[in-house]
């Protein structure tokens, strides 16, 4: 007797085996990543219909999606702006007007006085009362008696051509075959792990969600609660934590120099300083030297608020990797932002005798070779520069430490390639990125799982908080009077133009008119003007003149969001602030209140403000915790716009929700680290159902 083939497991059985789907509906289905049927399965319903029970119409609200049954009562057609066929729908509770724009004359005709309809669709207030617009209905004879749904009605989300109903059509020949062959969806969850966070079961929890019954809790299904749904939101979280702790790893079995050093340059900086770094700083920054001292390459997450000195511990990591005779590379996403590293590094660097150098994309002939030819020698050096520090003409001999300033704003391809311009062998150098953008911890558990994290939780001592207020646009002159005076007491202040439109262009036009509106307005100011389509040089000019005080007030789209230090100015003016999230707010206002004196944001919005602007900018303007900031700016937009698509690179959750689901993390946490050890064999099937190919970009 011949044995029976074994079947392939759902992940690798294609959507084609499923009855009824053919190379158009799968061609369809594969424009949004649906190729199996454990991608079927795993399609999960964006919301659900109850269809199972008759709603009297007298208890109908607004809002409610319902099946009814009545009788017609009247029927007639009513001329207006648009033509519409009115039906009053009565049972005895109440009455309903079913209205119809597209019509023909045998519809008007089924629907005459006296027939018996059940009908299905989303009430809505209308003129004379309630009604549902072009409702699903069937005449009594049609609706058998048994014809309501036995479970809740799936919708789906769709793509072009796919309508619900070939959506249910699939998922119950998908469900089907999991009934009978439910081996071949593996649970990879092992019994304990279920039993200890009382998850349930894989199956069932499947079947559920795409077929919940009758009884089950339209309300918890939608706020995301219901055990089922957190038993997949369980399994995706996992799934990412163990791809970032597998890459964490492979990480860990690679080499990297051993960076010691005998502590003198950092001792020297530290005297040259003039103020006593804070116990956040020296406490992270012992973090990061034992790190460089490892020969595994450290990859550490530097946090920290606007101003809390993440600059000097980067030097100070620089400096360890000098005194061991390696190179350092300091890459920031701006050409203004490397400038200032550039010059910042050189103050402090040069008196200890050790070149800082800067390579940008503006750097050409000569001058741009002499610097390549500086870096093949095996010499310590720093240097800074934007994208072009791994552009392939670019060799280093001894790269030991790799620093990353607002990594978020690079691509996972170019961190890389930085990376590997310094592999020497097997070797790669150390990095450490840093970010003035605080992280939700939530966002830094799943977002950063693979890396360190220092995070510099005190200012220095002597920073004031920023005063911030919200005014409407209409008292613009109020607020001109108040760059005034500022600028008499001689302070300095910023203009910041920000637009609705995304154009880039738009947005370097309306600084421009402004810089010139403002120049009429304030003729004795000295107003410079800076824009992201400005040249390099002409940027870098006004930028140098303001620092140098030569400029009172300095125009500027969010190009100055990171990286300008002018402890002289005091006043921030933000135009269109709700057209920015939290996050940018709140480091635009970080470019004041870098000096002793009291400094204040003034944002100045549009009206009318929707109900979400006005949290966002109530929540500014009474709080400068940038973590407390970060962690509302996650609240109120969700973790893609928090993170940036960027900085997510490609992690996208299916089902999970970063601010619904935060709860369930520390659990996360704890059940990668059983799985990783107890059960390592499970770990790559789990991220390949959540992550497929996106596993080798997650942060990478």
């Amino acid at each position: 007797m011949s044995a029976v083939p074994q079947q392939p497991p759902l992940h690798e059985t294609p959507v084609t085996d499923l009855k009824g789907v053919g190379p158009r509906n799968a061609e369809r289905l594969a424009k949004i990543g649906v190729t199996t049927v454990q991608d079927v399965l795993f399609h999960l319903p964006l919301r659900y219909q109850d269809r199972t029970r008759v709603q009297e119409i007298g208890a109908l609200r607004p809002g409610d999606q319902a099946v009814v049954e009545g009788q017609v009562q009247t029927t007639e057609i009513r001329f207006g702006r648009r033509r519409s066929l009115l039906v009053t729908l009565v049972d005895g509770s109440g009455s309903l007007t079913l209205r119809f724009f597209h019509f023909t004359a045998a519809q008007r005709e089924a629907l005459g006085s006296g027939v018996v309809l059940r009908c299905f669709g989303e009430v809505r207030k209308g003129p004379g009362g309630l009604e549902m617009i072009h409702p699903e209905y069937s005449r009594e004879q049609e609706a058998e008696p048994g014809s309501l749904e036995s479970s809740l009605t799936p919708i789906y989300p769709s793509t072009e051509g796919m309508h619900q109903l070939s959506w249910r059509g699939i998922t119950d020949k998908a469900l089907a075959l999991l009934e009978r062959q439910p081996e071949r969806l593996p649970e990879w969850l092992p019994a304990q792990l279920l039993e200890r966070y009382r998850l349930p079961e894989l199956v069932p929890a499947l079947r559920f969600l795409h077929r919940p019954p009758a009884d089950a809790s339209l309300e918890l299904l939608f706020a995301g609660g219901h055990p089922a749904q957190q038993r997949l939101v369980f399994e995706e979280l996992l799934a990412h934590r163990l791809s970032l702790g597998l890459l964490r790893r492979q990480r860990r079995r690679v080499a990297a120099l051993a960076l010691t050093g005998d502590g003198g340059l950092r001792r020297r900086l530290v005297q040259r300083l003039g103020y006593s770094l804070t116990a956040a700083q020296q406490r992270v920054g012992a973090e990061i030297a034992a790190d460089l001292a490892a020969a595994r390459p450290m990859m550490r997450l530097l946090q920290g608020d606007v101003g809390s000195g993440k600059t000097v511990v980067a030097a100070l990591a620089a400096l360890q990797a000098l005194e061991a005779g390696a190179q350092v590379a300091l890459m920031a996403p701006t050409e203004l932002l490397s400038e200032q590293h550039f010059r910042t590094f050189r103050d402090w660097l040069e008196p200890l005798g050790l070149p800082v150098l800067w390579l940008t994309g503006r750097l050409k002939g000569r001058a741009r070779s002499e610097l390549l030819a500086e870096l093949t020698k095996d010499l310590p050096a720093v240097v800074a520069g934007t994208q072009a520090l791994f552009q392939q003409d670019v060799r280093f001999a001894r790269l030991g430490l790799v620093i990353i300033d607002e990594q978020h704003r690079f691509g996972v391809h170019q961190r890389m390639a930085l990376r590997e311009k310094g592999e020497r062998g097997r070797a790669v150098p150390h990095q450490l990125i840093m970010t003035a953008t605080p992280i939700p911890r939530t966002l830094a558990m799943s977002a950063y799982a693979d890396l360190d994290l220092s995070v510099i939780d005190e200012l220095p001592s002597g920073r004031k908080p920023v005063a911030t207020v919200v005014v409407p646009a209409s008292r613009r002159q109020a607020v001109i009077e108040r760059v005034r005076a500022a600028c008499a007491e001689g302070r300095q202040a910023y203009w910041v133009c920000t637009l609705i439109e995304e154009s880039e262009a738009l947005q370097c036009e309306a600084a421009e008119a402004r810089a010139r509106q403002l120049a009429e307005q304030l003729p004795d100011l000295r107003i410079g003007l800076v824009h992201g389509r400005l040249k390099a040089a002409d940027k870098a000019a006004a930028m140098q003149a303001f620092q140098a005080r030569n400029l009172d007030l300095l125009v500027a789209t969010t190009v100055i969001e990171v990286g300008v230090d002018v402890p002289n100015a005091s006043l921030m003016i933000i135009e269109n602030p709700e057209r920015l999230g939290l996050a940018q707010l709140h480091q635009l206002r970080g470019r004041v209140g870098r000096g002793s004196t009291e400094s204040h944001c003034v944002l100045m919005y549009q009206t009318p403000l929707s109900g979400n602007a006005q949290q966002r900018l109530a929540v500014l303007r009474e709080s400068n915790d940038g973590f407390l900031i970060a962690q509302k700016d996650l609240e109120l937009r969700g973790a893609g716009e928090v993170l940036g698509t960027r900085q997510t690179g490609e992690m996208q959750f299916r089902i999970a929700d970063l601010v619904r689901d935060q709860a369930l993390l520390d659990d996360v946490a704890a059940a990668a680290d059983r799985l990783l050890q107890a059960h390592p064999e499970r770990v790559p099937q789990l991220v390949k159902r959540w992550l497929g190919r996106r596993q080798q970009y997650i942060n990478a």
